[in-house]
């Protein structure tokens, strides 16, 4: 007689392949969060579903292999190395798929630093240097957990955590523009709902096979037929009743389904609107320090006098009338004005991505890609347009400029911790904004914008900013008064040969000696800073910007290479208004407006000297005490710890982020066991902690890889015990006997009885776990078996009628012993 196994093989596979494609898609699902961060480059999407499968295909293998945690866990690691080059590092590895030595160092180093540089890289953040790290190892490992998780236990529903961790990594890791975040919502809810029920459902038909697993063919085959008799009516077809439950179901179940997906539908676009969406990258900051970069208003008078015609770089694709911004400078503490360092957050690694940095789709103004090619110009500052969207480096050094390149999207300021060097070549991507007329800006107040506090100024910046502006209230024109009255009664003078003396530099002395002089002489440096600090006095968001433009009216072909020498260096100001932005100002008076030399005076005719008797001796002058060094404010000093505080707290806790991840799961494991052990001795009556020091034994044992019975006594779990654990086999016995002396027995144990039976215990504790070997201790000490275990016995609690003991086995567990301290054999 011939058997048909396709059929039994075709059902038991299609379960199988219900979850892997269920599973796939709902954790593709998460993964599409990254989308915004990669720019919608497809091959993010690849590594992610790459990942994925590779998990899901180990979990497949470690179901029906039977391994271990370690056998997993060193498959898992073995796949990630040996495969992740071509979905993690196809930049590195040969052929993009083949693993080279690189691409394996960026797989190592990646598992640690992926996770900063993504939160740290202005989005889109490219591919290179380990950014596809992060999808393809949340793939991995969420294919792998959620697999085991669908396989393994007993609930299917334990699948659904390791899916949600992917939805919040991606939400988390992403940026502040969630990508469908209605349809992903409404999907992921249309996908597991059935699935689960359908899980359900099939755990049902099987529950009988699996509650009677070992009693034998002839005991599974009587249950089956028995349950097979109650659901099918004589004719071998389901009752009404079977029937009748089965619609029901399937009714409540559409419904709620159908209701889940309108509220999800409905509600997404509602908690969508008004809202900030706050991620990650809002609040690590990259991990560049700018102390460790001097303001290049520094080298201004340098590129003046010395370089005036060396070509610090050439560049092509510069729209005429415009300028190269080097920098702006919004700090000042009376020697230099700079970029303020507690702005670091604002910079942003760029990557190697060539997409926009910035959201300038919707504003008006002048795109240009400019190609720069460095001469004799070095420094961290990179010269680059208006408002750059995309960087693009070449040459011999691209790696290490694009791997250090970042960018301040509120200042428009750009600097790569690898230095420019003579020779070196990149592009920049940028929008020059319409300039508003004084009309235009009459319309609007300054901004409400929250600049660095000037330190050390010149007091006479402040009556002198009064005098000009006068009575006027207007914004635009207080500031057009500045820039006017010092571009009309200032002096022009770079001191270099031939020209009136002109000192360099802008601290408070050079500041004070610019106001308070006969005639104002200096150039754009001191002037962009004295328009600046006035305005600071008035209140009004000013700084400095340094740069770099020719002087237009000489530049016989505008569209040709420019070469930009020191001569072409410049800084001027910039003001904030309300929805305009920063508006440039120039109070530079005129190269040609030069300084009047003071009329020379006619000689006199000197009269002859009469010789006068010496003046009487003085008594020596008193001189006053050394002064010492004006004491720090201590909120001054205050603001600078916790400045300083804040960022190496945010740096630990960046750099701890990885261990975080790995070992949380672990460390929560043992507070939770620590605190049910607490429980157990602490809590309750005194019969009842008797009764949970035998369960700290029953739960030991089941992480170390026991499986008693749910439904055995104490008597038959230490028999089981005994066979598990030979070396232990006296105390289990003398441990399970008191158990049930001290809970049955005559009236409740004392407290001494008590404290002696858990001193008993933890003696036995420590010997059960002795009996093993080390490895397999660290296992159970972050095992959650038991964990589980009281989970599914805390379920079986709240259906007693369902769970109930036979009365055999009741009768057995309520015979009380006569004592508690001898409990008898």
């Amino acid at each position: 007689m011939s058997t048909n196994v396709t059929g039994p093989k075709a059902a038991a596979l299609l379960p199988r392949l219900a979850d892997w494609a269920l599973l796939t898609a709902v954790l593709t699902l998460g993964i599409l969060g990254f989308g915004p961060t990669f720019g919608w480059d497809m091959r993010f999407l690849v590594a992610g579903i790459g990942g994925i499968l590779l998990g899901l295909g180990l979990a497949e293998a470690s179901a029906r292999l039977r391994w271990g945690f370690w056998a997993t866990a060193g498959a898992a690691a073995g796949t990630y190395v040996l495969l992740g080059s071509a979905f993690a590092a196809p930049l590195e590895a040969i052929a993009g798929i083949i693993p080279s030595f690189a691409s394996v160092r960026v797989l190592v180093l990646g598992i640690v630093f992926a996770w900063k540089d993504l939160l740290t890289i202005a989005p889109p953040v490219g591919l290179a240097a380990g950014m596809l790290v992060v999808p393809f190892l949340l793939g991995l490992i969420g294919g792998l957990v959620a697999g085991l998780l669908a396989w393994r236990a007993r609930r299917p529903y334990w699948a659904l955590a390791p899916v949600l961790a992917v939805f919040v990594a991606g939400i988390a890791l992403g940026t502040d523009e969630a990508p469908l975040p209605g349809i992903r919502g409404a999907v992921l809810i249309a996908l597991t709902m059935p699935w689960l029920a359908y899980r359900r459902e099939l755990g049902r038909s099987t529950v009988e096979t699996i509650t009677l697993e070992g009693t034998g063919p002839a005991a599974a085959a009587s249950a089956g037929e028995a349950t097979r008799r109650n659901l099918r009516s004589a004719s071998g077809q389901p009752s009404a009743a079977a029937r009748a439950a089965r619609a029901r179901r399937l009714g409540f179940g559409a419904a709620v389904l159908a209701a889940a997906l309108a509220a999800s539908l409905g509600t997404a676009p509602l908690l969508d609107q008004g809202t900030d969406r706050r991620v990650l990258r809002d609040v690590v900051e990259p991990p560049v320090d700018l102390f460790d970069y001097p303001s290049p208003l520094t080298d201004f008078r340098r590129y003046v006098k010395d370089e005036s015609d060396t070509t610090l770089f050439t560049v092509e694709g510069l729209p005429e009338g415009q300028r190269i911004r080097l920098a702006a400078l919004d700090a000042y503490d009376g020697v230099v004005y700079t970029v303020d360092p507690g702005s670091n957050g604002n910079f942003t690694r760029v990557g190697d991505a060539r997409s926009d940095l910035a959201q300038t789709a919707d504003e008006d103004g002048t795109k240009a890609n400019l190609k720069f090619t460095v001469g004799e110009y070095s420094g961290a500052w990179v010269p680059a347009g208006g408002q750059a969207t995309g960087f693009k480096v070449a040459g011999d050094r691209a790696a290490d400029l694009a791997a250090g390149l970042y960018y301040s999207e509120a200042s428009g300021t750009a600097l790569t911790v690898a230095q420019l060097q003579p020779g070196d070549t990149y592009e920049a991507s940028v929008l020059f904004p319409e300039e508003p007329d004084d009309a235009q800006l009459a319309k609007y107040r300054f901004s409400s914008t929250q600049l660095p506090r000037v330190y050390n100024d010149p007091p006479i910046l402040g009556s002198k900013a009064a005098d000009y502006v006068g009575d006027e209230s207007r914004p635009v024109q207080r500031v057009r008064r500045l820039q006017q009255i010092l571009a009309s009664e200032g002096f022009f003078s770079n001191g270099k040969e031939g020209e009136t003396p002109s000192l360099p530099g802008h601290g408070a002395a050079r500041m004070l000696r610019l106001m308070d002089a006969d005639q104002m002489v200096g150039d754009d440096e001191q002037y962009a800073v004295a328009m600046a600090l006035m305005a600071r006095k008035l209140g009004i968001p000013a700084r400095v910007v340094m740069g770099f433009y020719p002087d237009w009216d000489e530049v016989k072909d505008p569209s040709a290479p420019l070469e930009i020498t020191g001569d072409d260096v410049h800084a001027w100001v910039e003001v904030e208004f309300e929805h305009v932005g920063w508006v440039p100002f120039f109070p530079t008076p005129d190269e040609d407006n030069e300084p009047v030399p003071p009329q020379q005076q006619p000689k006199s005719t000197p009269k002859p000297q009469v010789l006068q008797p010496p003046p009487p001796p003085q008594e020596p002058a008193e001189l006053p005490p050394d002064t010492e060094a004006e004491a720090q404010d201590p909120e001054e000093q205050e603001d600078d710890f916790w400045a300083t505080f804040r960022y190496w707290l945010r740096l630990v806790a960046l750099a701890s982020l990885p261990l975080v991840i790995l070992l949380g799961p672990l460390l929560l494991i043992l507070l939770v066991k620590v605190r049910r052990r607490r429980s157990r001795r602490k809590s309750g009556t005194p019969s009842l902690r008797v009764g949970g020091g035998w369960k700290e034994v029953v739960s030991l044992a089941t992480d170390l890889g026991s499986r008693p019975p749910s439904t055995a006594t104490r008597r038959e779990h230490a028999a089981l015990l005994q066979h598990a654990f030979p070396v232990t086999a006296d105390s289990t016995a003398l441990l399970a006997r008191r158990a049930d002396a001290g809970i049955f027995g005559p009236g409740e144990p004392s407290e001494a009885e008590v404290e002696e039976y858990w001193k008993q215990v933890e003696e036995h504790l420590g010997r059960l776990a002795g009996s093993v070997g080390f490895w397999r201790r660290q296992r159970a000490r972050y095992s959650p078996r038991s964990l589980l275990l009281d989970a599914r016995m805390w379920t079986r609690r709240l259906s007693p009628g369902r769970w109930a003991l036979p009365s055999a086995r009741v009768s057995k567990r309520t015979r009380k012993p006569d004592h508690f301290s001898e409990p008898s054999g």
